[in-house]
């Protein structure tokens, strides 16, 4: 169990501050971006994105004294690849957004009917899909995987399926191993502990070092078996040496 900083009347005070900054922000930066949405190619308006994605970084830093600490960046790709991540906090389905080139997230498919966000996302390629379409989620999945890596675009997705707390374990869901398999690209994990610092489903967020960390690559043409192991053995291995640290502070 992760027990958190006390729920001081300054740490409400922050993060009901960080919270109404975070809407204005995205209301500032949304309106910007949709007359740029309908009259720019993609590779411009990403620089909408990436900005706002900066800017809720920055943010967190100045209201909520929350700092990032990047590990392992000789493993970011520079091509084609699987980015594997934990999946803790609305922290991280921000971060790829400038740590990466030209990320491509997988989405669930409710996402898409929300105003701005939704034609925001599908203007930058991202993959929605259906959580219980199954094999024909998968199939679709794996043909738009296949689109991006040809543009030389890294895919993000989240083997858990949903947000989990720190130190929780469930078990991977099949679609990274579906995508390993077909498109022959290596697979990027990446753990991170941001859930210690913005709960997940909570405006609460708790000053301190949100630390993401890039493993060594899993290299293309591994049986589904052996990728398997290795993928949750080294996330689950690196996730809990994070949790180790925090609780030893």
């Amino acid at each position: 169990m992760v027990v958190h900083p006390k729920n001081t009347v300054l740490n409400t005070a922050r993060s009901l501050l960080s919270t109404t900054i975070f809407f204005v922000w995205a209301i500032i930066i949304g309106v910007l971006m949709i007359p740029a949405m309908l009259i720019l190619p993609r590779h411009i308006f990403k620089i909408f994105v990436t900005t706002w994605a900066l800017g809720n970084s920055f943010i967190l830093r100045i209201i909520s004294n929350i700092e990032v600490e990047i590990r392992g960046k000789e493993f970011i790709p520079t091509e084609a690849a699987i980015i594997a991540s934990k999946h803790q906090s609305e922290w991280e389905t921000n971060i790829f957004l400038y740590l990466l080139k030209d990320p491509v997230y997988v989405i669930k498919k409710e996402l898409m009917y929300i105003p701005g966000y939704g034609q925001f996302a599908q203007k930058m390629g991202m993959i929605f899909i259906h959580r219980r379409g199954h094999a024909r989620a998968l199939r679709s999945l794996i043909k738009q995987a296949k689109v991006a890596f040809q543009d030389n675009r890294s895919l993000v997705i989240f083997p858990e399926g949903t947000r989990v707390k720190p130190g929780k374990k469930v078990p991977y869901r099949t679609g990274v191993f579906g995508i390993y398999t077909e498109c022959k690209v290596p697979i990027v994990p990446v753990v991170l502990n941001s859930g210690l610092h913005w709960p997940a489903k909570s405006f609460r967020k708790y000053p301190g070092i949100i630390t993401i960390e890039f493993l060594p690559h899993i290299p293309p043409g591994l049986e589904k078996e052996e990728v398997i192991e290795k993928l949750q053995n080294c996330m689950e291995r690196a996730s809990d040496k994070l949790l180790s640290e925090y609780k030893d502070k």
